[in-house]
């Protein structure tokens, strides 16, 4: 079975997201090995910048991909791929007949990404080009999950 891996930093803070996640990880079970790791965000002080709290932050990533030992990383990033959800479900099949068995997405905090978390993926996915919470952004990234495991099944979910 592939596991997937979700390492985000802060939880899901409203019902509402909790929610919908749990519809979706509950959907994609047949399909997935899923686990979620929540890392806490920095908090900002009157003397951090940017840099240090991205700095903080990414080594806490860090820590938790080695932990895992994933075979492909792929970080959501604005400024990365933007796939149709069929293109999407081509890519994340293709992963899996090529034999990667744990693949982990990342998700950062508000301030983005550090460039040394960023030079680790395999693949950098925009899921849009607009902006999104990171609450949404993580829904929305188990419902294309969810519809590439559809359109590879054959599956009547996506038209």
């Amino acid at each position: 079975m592939i596991h997937i891996h979700l390492i985000c930093l802060g939880k899901l803070k409203e019902k509402y997201w909790q929610a919908a996640e749990t519809e979706y990880l509950k959907r994609l079970s047949p399909y997935f090995n899923i686990q979620i790791h929540e890392l806490k965000e920095e908090s900002f002080g009157e003397k951090d910048s940017v840099e240090m709290i991205k700095e903080k932050e990414a080594d806490k990533i860090e820590r938790e991909l080695e932990k895992i030992k994933s075979n492909y990383i792929i970080i959501l990033d604005s400024a990365g791929s933007d796939f149709s959800s069929e293109k999407f479900a081509q890519t994340f099949n293709n992963l899996t007949v090529e034999q990667f068995n744990h693949i982990s997405f990342v998700i950062g905090g508000p301030l983005g990404l550090n460039k040394k978390i960023l030079q680790k993926a395999n693949l950098k996915l925009s899921l849009s080009k607009m902006t999104f919470t990171h609450q949404m952004a993580r829904v929305i990234l188990w419902e294309q999950i969810y519809r590439a495991a559809m359109i590879n099944n054959g599956r009547k979910y996506h038209y």
